[in-house]
């Protein structure tokens, strides 16, 4: 039985490859088939174009960040969100090109439907614990849209080095902390 992926996927997981070792500038058609060894005419086979292609590459990184849900620890609603939004920062932080073509809408095709699911889904997990976590008359999709760019401007400032070069030289930790009180206000965790 040939265990191999499916042509397609290869492309995939080669491609998901050289975004890691090279950047999202290193992901065309032609590099991918060179990465992946195949004819540079095949990813065409599977791929309407460099967007589809990049836009199933994005749609792999939706899917890891949302099946981190799955390592959240059980607990109160608010340190669920808090534990969420740790393992948002810490996704971009261990994939930077990964986090960047995610939401690189330029390169993409923000109408495939996969990537439209896979980014729906890891949105609507954070509205729904936004939602559980905050006050009832608050609005949890407003919160979550809110909360989620904080954190994507938390991590590509810290990334870029405009927060980790910072005078006041804070953590990431610290700095996750500090916008979380501000979304949540300073309870215990273990708070709603």
């Amino acid at each position: 039985m040939d265990l191999r992926p499916a042509p397609r996927q290869r492309l995939i997981d080669g491609a998901v490859a050289l975004l890691a070792a090279d950047g999202v500038e290193a992901v065309t058609l032609r590099g991918i088939a060179k990465h992946t060894g195949v004819s540079h005419g095949a990813p065409l086979r599977h791929f309407a174009g460099r967007a589809e292609l990049l836009s199933a590459v994005a749609a792999t990184g939706f899917t890891e960040l949302y099946a981190r849900r799955e390592t959240l620890p059980p607990g109160p609603p608010r340190a669920r969100l808090i534990a969420a939004c740790h393992a948002y920062i810490e996704f971009a932080l261990g994939n930077p090109a990964m986090f960047e073509l995610m939401f690189r809408h330029d390169l993409l095709d923000t109408e495939d439907a996969e990537l439209v699911r896979a980014s729906s889904a890891v949105f609507d997990f954070f509205a729904d614990l936004a939602g559980a976590a905050s006050e009832p008359d608050t609005d949890p999709r407003l919160t979550a849209a809110s909360l989620w760019a904080a954190l994507h401007g938390l991590a590509e400032l810290w990334l870029w080095g405009g927060l980790a070069k910072a005078s006041f030289a804070p953590s990431i930790d610290v700095l996750l902390a500090v916008t979380l009180d501000a979304y949540l206000g300073s309870q215990p965790a273990t708070g709603r």
